[in-house]
């Protein structure tokens, strides 16, 4: 599918069918979510753009490639957004955070804002966003919509699955955004979870219900 990247990396679909497991528990749910969160973030910052600087080693001065520009943002769809940038910030840690707060209303599945906090200057920066699934996509296209409101203009996308559908809406409406996912599922049941899936990313990842 254009604009969708499936990470096919051994260790990525190893750890996923772990993650996907009924019996795993919390404290393995999370630890899981830090180390896809790592290696998602490696396959996403795969390309960004480099500058040459000098440098002094114990033997000599050279010229080595730092990262070009400012800081990356990592924008978590709280609340399981988070068990994934945890693992992200390991990988870059001078990176920023923007949280965004949203939840998918059960009965209409429209997704409701209930906190948004960035980086001033979002339009100087990649942003990507995180979430564990992309179901219905709605959540994701209201994350990405605010975000471009805040002035963001490079602007990737990650998560562990994703459906058919959530995909198709969402680079229908966004479709200048880059996503990056473990799976491409089969479908949504009649409550719009993910099938085969992994049930719900928050409740698993922190022992609610």
């Amino acid at each position: 599918m254009k604009g969708v990247t499936v990470v096919k990396h051994p260790l990525v679909q190893h750890k996923l069918t772990l993650i996907r497991q009924t019996g795993t528990s919390t404290k393995s749910f999370r630890e899981l979510c830090r180390e896809l969160g790592i290696l998602l973030c490696y396959e996403i910052t795969r390309d960004l753009p480099l500058d040459w600087v000098e440098i002094e080693t114990p033997m000599t001065k050279m010229k080595a490639p730092v990262i070009a520009g400012k800081k990356l943002v990592f924008a978590p769809i709280l609340r399981a957004g988070l068990a994934l940038v945890e693992g992200m910030l390991d990988l870059v840690p001078a990176a920023r955070v923007a949280h965004i707060g949203l939840y998918r209303d059960a009965d209409t599945k429209v997704a409701v804002e209930y906190y948004l906090k960035t980086p001033a200057d979002l339009a100087a920066r990649d942003v990507v966003v995180v979430a564990p699934v992309v179901a219905t996509a709605n959540t994701m296209v209201a994350a990405i919509d605010r975000l471009k409101e805040r002035g963001a203009k490079s602007i990737r996308a990650a998560c562990l699955l994703a459906a058919p559908e959530g995909l198709e809406r969402l680079l229908g409406i966004h479709p200048d955004i880059q996503l990056w996912t473990a799976a491409i599922d089969e479908h949504l049941d009649e409550d719009a979870y993910i099938i085969p899936g992994l049930g719900d990313a928050g409740n698993r990842a922190y022992g609610t219900e």
